[in-house]
């Protein structure tokens, strides 16, 4: 049977904290815990509660008798609605408080090993325009705002071309504006809707699966370039032309123009055929002279500038004088293995993902980077004593994991190599610290530097040097 939650109101409470997935944290008059969506620490709230649990409740602020003096304006237009820069009404400087919070008491709580002074977080310079990737969802059907349904007005279209409402699949919030990626990015992505309604093309209805305008991914670069990737549903050769064409005349100096047909269920593109319209099928990111050649299907850190910070303390902390053999695990396309490779005799990349691997060989290639060599396979296989005994022990390891953290059995091998140092990368300060209790049997945690990949979210990276006891 259903658990059923019986809503209440919870009048005249202190926030007092900012917890995990952003939410704001205050104490209900029973003891329970109270998680709340749009509060800043600091506020005296009334809370509606949708959610009750024995230790916690759930729930939005529906009123506020004090204001926070860590609240700010927020910038956009859509805050509140959109759902992706949830702290945008809180001051930067507070923010990253809040994320060195969170990653000390993940460490402290969940590790609970023995800690250096943590460093204090490294913040952005950029605190709005950082993403180099965005993908917006085109609707037939957009999401009315509270304001649009209070109105008496008429609203006769409902196209839209946007983010998802957060919890909703099938609703997409119409965007004036966003504050996310830099120019030319608001611009494509307003042309592209203004024309292609011009042009009377169908927006894409996802709960009916029909329409012929699905998705329009934006990358751009610090070298400039800029990619234009849109996503039809299925073949209309005359209007896909019409739209693509009026694109490459508004924005001669795009980089990458490209398009898909995808008639399947989801709109992911990793199985999908990626067609060429106009000018070439990748575009450049540069990092210390070194060269990354970024498809449609790349990964790459999505703040650019910040990655290079993230990245400058990663070799830092593995402080590498040439003679080393480097491992590197979950390295994606490379671009840490390449960073780091001018330092050290050799370094060897597990992923597994082939069109990463492939990604990052021809990277290497393109930067005359020799000392590297790149392997695919699931890392709890392939990373055993039989691919060591093949490749070498190495001096230094290198792991970004994705936000699980790492198996089980990685550590497992990781335990039994016994390598000099770990530089452990993580997105994950949680999962990070439940796989550093279990490397403290060999490791001792030296160095713990904080970094700010995302402002006006609640993510934070986090870089740990481990040091063979």
């Amino acid at each position: 049977m259903a658990r059923k939650n019986k809503r209440v109101i919870l009048e005249n409470l202190e926030v007092i904290d900012a917890g995990a997935k952003g939410k704001a944290v205050a104490k209900a008059p029973d003891g329970r815990v109270v998680f709340i969506d749009n509060a800043v620490p600091g506020d005296v709230v009334a809370v509606q509660t949708h959610k009750k649990r024995k230790a916690y409740y759930e729930g939005s602020a529906i009123s506020i008798s004090k204001y926070s003096e860590k609240r700010t304006e927020p910038v956009c237009p859509h805050f509140g609605t959109c759902g992706g820069c949830k702290w945008q009404n809180m001051a930067y400087e507070h923010q990253l408080f809040y994320k060195q919070k969170e990653v000390t008491q993940n460490l402290t709580r969940i590790a609970k090993v023995a800690l250096p002074p943590i460093d204090p977080i490294l913040g952005s310079e950029k605190q709005y325009f950082y993403r180099n990737k965005m993908e917006f969802s085109f609707s037939d059907s957009k999401w009315l705002t509270l304001e649009e349904i209070k109105s008496d007005k008429i609203i006769d279209n409902r196209n839209a071309l946007g983010f998802h409402i957060p919890g909703m699949w099938d609703k997409i919030l119409d965007l004036d504006i966003c504050y996310l990626q830099a120019d030319p990015s608001n611009a494509i992505r307003d042309f592209v809707k203004a024309k292609a309604e011009v042009l009377k093309l169908s927006f894409f209805n996802t709960r009916n699966q029909e329409g012929f305008l699905r998705t329009l991914m934006i990358r751009t670069s610090s070298t400039g370039e800029t990619m234009i990737l849109l996503q039809f549903f299925h073949e209309d050769e005359e209007n896909r032309k019409l739209l693509l064409n009026a694109i490459a005349e508004e924005f001669p100096q795009t980089t990458s123009l490209l398009y898909v047909i995808n008639s399947k269920g989801n709109d992911t593109l990793y199985d999908q055929k990626i067609e060429l319209f106009y000018g070439r099928d990748h575009i450049f990111e540069e990092m210390e002279g070194l060269k990354f050649k970024i498809n449609a299907k790349s990964f790459y850190q999505t703040n650019s500038e910040q990655a290079y910070q993230l990245y400058k303390i990663t070799r830092n902390f593995a402080d590498l004088s040439g003679t080393e053999l480097v491992y590197d695990l979950y390295t994606g396309t490379g671009t840490i293995a390449q960073f780091v490779a001018k330092k050290a005799k050799r370094v060897i990349g597990v992923e597994s993902v082939p069109d990463a691997i492939e990604a990052a060989k021809a990277n290497a290639k393109l930067n005359n980077i020799e000392n590297v060599e790149f392997y695919v396979g699931d890392m709890k296989k392939v990373f055993n004593e039989e691919f060591t005994n093949k490749h070498g022990k190495p001096d230094v390891v290198i792991t970004d994991p994705p936000r699980d953290g790492m198996h089980a059995d990685v550590v497992a091998q990781l335990l039994n190599l016994g390598s000099e140092k770990i530089v452990y990368v993580s997105c994950n300060s949680a999962t990070q610290a439940r796989d550093l209790a279990l490397l403290d049997l060999k490791y001792k945690v030296t160095k713990v530097q904080p970094v700010d990949m995302f402002p006006q979210t609640h993510h934070v990276e986090n870089v740990v040097l481990l040091e063979k006891r």
